[in-house]
């Protein structure tokens, strides 16, 4: 009882210290090492897991057949599309600032190369976040998932065309409508292919509209926060990017899209592509909106797309998308296993490595099926109990098998973070308590809390005492409110970007540990708002279906900028033959297909002229004056329509209050 006292007087001399120094004489944050805290934590997690297993490396390096040898895969215009060199670090045992099972899984997804499934499959695996697929069918390749952009895809293509033999594109398949399994379709397959429609590009019904909500309609916001789930800007390194969990990272270059020729129906379908025997299945709502796996019987081998993978996926990205349908999820794979799962022989997906034997490949199946049947069975029991979101996520234990499965593991999803979409997904994003449902906004709620705190040299001197005792997360908590209390409080940025960092070195979520570190590294560095970034890129917007163009238009247009009576306006596109009526009123700008009675102008020039001037490669004025452009009867109502749409600002503020 006596130390007890002697380390609270401790504590009370060295917080008081705290109180009287001035600014300058605060204490400095450790940065890129992890605190005693932190290896005591990371030690934790190698005492309780058997990370020496070598089955996993065994299976990831199985099948090798060759690898790009090159030090970097380029773009076209000579830019990095992917370096393989960038993360030759990781090897050994895990660095103090590395989760060790986190560090592992890296491991595994740095290994890289072509790879045999089985005879007539093969895998590319390590240029991109995904993995691309190649099936021979009797007339050449059939394609699935081409990676995130065209270089790393061609240059997969090249690889497989140089060890197993040439042979053409004969059909590509997308399994769901997240960009790194359809951007580089382009590096796969021509243009004179693309317009001659001589190779089948097969999607699962609705790829298209949810390819367009997720990449375009929400494309800026859902980019920027991919930024810090992804760690874009992150340097590879012990303290830095490690990986994802579900890849190394997203190869860098212009994300394309080839329109499917057919979409899957809803109860799935038999197929023949290029003599190839397809027994596909729907698998919408789980971990895609739009989602398709397929079984190949003559090859015995079961691919389950992002649906079953090596790791607890995300059921509510950090990035933000549509919340995930756990329920739904579950039974997905339930079905996978009832109707594969005595035959399969081998089972590959969209990320990491193949799983052999009937045997493993069911009990994959069922630890996967049962990680988010449980995650979703046990949130609803605790919150018909009465708990609360953030109670039930930190009342939630892992199942017995995930500390023996890694494939299991919150590598990228987590189960604290699943929980609570699960919530969301029946309950939404409100807890129920009456003061949460319509809280004061946050920097006003920060600033009371800081002043209820004793102002904020008391409120920093009591958050740097919980930091040194090892409570990141309280102490981030509190540090938060003094940033958005007051955004240039050096101190206080530079001990929640501390914060931060322990929190993303502890962190087994690749996902996780990016966007603490990424926060960190902007509450040091700042935002780099003279750095261009480009959210959409022409090839991507010439298969977008005009309609959901003009959705995507509809978002942008802020009603106060709108300087003129409401009014209909009619866009004509003479190449697609087709036209866009928008209904401008002093809430909306309303869109339809098709020509109105009375417009009060008409816009009329070629859609590939308008997607030109969408991406800023055009602009109107000259357009204008060669004719390329016409407008007839209000030209003021367009003008004034265009002047009220919004160009977003991609480096907006997230871990700092905005201006």
């Amino acid at each position: 009882m006596a130390g007890i006292f002697v380390r609270a007087g401790l504590c009370a001399i060295a917080l008081g210290w705290l109180l009287e120094a001035s600014a300058a004489d605060w204490p400095q944050p450790p940065v890129g090492e992890a605190t005693g805290a932190t290896r005591l934590a990371q030690a934790a997690v190698a005492e309780r897991l058997p990370l020496d297993d070598p089955r996993d490396f065994e299976n990831a390096t199985r099948g090798f057949v060759a690898q790009i040898e090159e030090a970097q895969i380029l773009n076209a215009d000579g830019s990095v599309a992917w370096d393989l060199e960038a993360f030759a670090f990781i090897d050994g045992d895990a660095p103090d600032t590395v989760n060790p099972s986190l560090w592992r899984q890296s491991r595994l997804n740095v290994i890289h190369g072509l790879f045999e499934v089985t005879d007539g499959i093969w895998q590319i695996r390590g240029y991109d976040l995904a993995v691309m697929t190649l099936i021979r069918g009797e007339r050449g390749w059939i394609v699935v998932d081409p990676l995130t952009s065209p270089a790393p895809a061609a240059a997969g293509l090249a690889l497989a065309n140089e060890h197993l033999g040439e042979r053409p594109v004969t059909a590509v398949i997308y399994t769901h409508s997240h960009a790194d399994h359809f951007g580089g379709v382009r590096g796969i397959i021509d243009e004179a292919q693309i317009a001659s429609g001589e190779v089948e590009v097969i999607a699962p019904h609705g790829f298209t509209d949810e390819a367009v909500s997720e990449n375009l309609l929400a494309g800026n916001y859902m980019a920027r926060r991919s930024s810090f789930q992804l760690g874009h800007r992150l340097p590879p390194g012990p303290a830095g990017h490690v990986g994802t969990g579900l890849g190394q990272l997203l190869s860098v270059g212009n994300i394309g899209l080839v329109a499917p020729t057919r979409e899957i129906a809803s109860t799935g379908e038999t197929l023949e592509i290029d003599g190839v025997s397809f027994e596909f299945m729907d698998a919408a709502e789980t971990e895609a909106p739009a989602e398709l796996v397929f079984y190949l019987p003559e090859f015995k081998a079961l691919c389950t797309a992002e649906v079953v993978t090596r790791v607890f996926h995300n059921v509510l990205t950090p990035r933000g998308a549509k919340v995930r349908d756990t329920l739904r999820w579950s039974q997905v794979i339930d079905d996978m296993l009832v109707r594969y799962g005595d035959e399969a022989e081998v089972m590959f997906a969209s990320h990491h490595w193949p799983t052999w034997g009937t045997e493993e490949v069911a009990r994959m199946l069922r630890n996967q099926r049962d990680r988010y049947r449980h995650v979703h069975d046990q949130t609803v029991r605790l919150a018909n109990h009465g708990h609360t979101m953030h109670a039930i996520a930190e009342q939630l234990e892992d199942p017995p098998f995930a500390n023996e499965d890694f494939g299991v593991r919150d590598y990228y999803g987590t189960l604290n973070h699943n929980s609570k979409a699960v919530f969301q997904h029946y309950f939404g994003w409100w807890d129920g308590v009456p003061a949460n449902y319509h809280p004061l906004p946050p920097v006003e709620e920060a600033r009371r809390y800081v002043q209820f705190m004793g102002g904020p040299e008391s409120a920093l001197a009591q958050a740097i005492e919980s930091f040194e005792a090892g409570e990141y997360r309280w102490a981030a908590t509190v540090f938060n409110h003094l940033v958005f209390a007051d955004r240039n409080d050096e101190a206080a940025r530079a001990w929640l970007a501390a914060s931060y960092e322990q929190l993303g070195f502890q962190a087994e979520s690749g996902a996780w540990r990016n966007y603490y570190l990424t926060a960190a590294h902007e509450l040091r560095q700042g935002v780099p708002r003279d750095l261009e970034i480009s959210v959409g890129s022409l090839e991507f917007l010439r298969a977008v279906p005009t309609p959901d163009l003009f959705d995507a238009l509809a978002v942008r247009f802020d009603p106060r900028r709108f300087d003129h009576d409401p009014v209909e306006l009619q866009f004509l596109f003479p190449d697609r033959d087709e036209a866009m009526t928008v209904d401008v009123t002093r809430a909306v700008a309303f869109p339809r297909r098709g020509l109105t009675a009375n417009p009060a102008a008409t816009v009329e020039m070629d859609r590939s002229l308008f997607d030109l001037l969408l991406i800023g490669e055009a602009e109107l004025p000259p357009l204008l004056e060669a004719g390329r452009v016409q407008v007839i009867g209000n030209g003021q109502a367009v003008a004034a329509f265009l002047a009220a749409l919004d160009q977003f600002d991609y480096w907006f503020d997230v871990v700092t209050p905005g201006d």
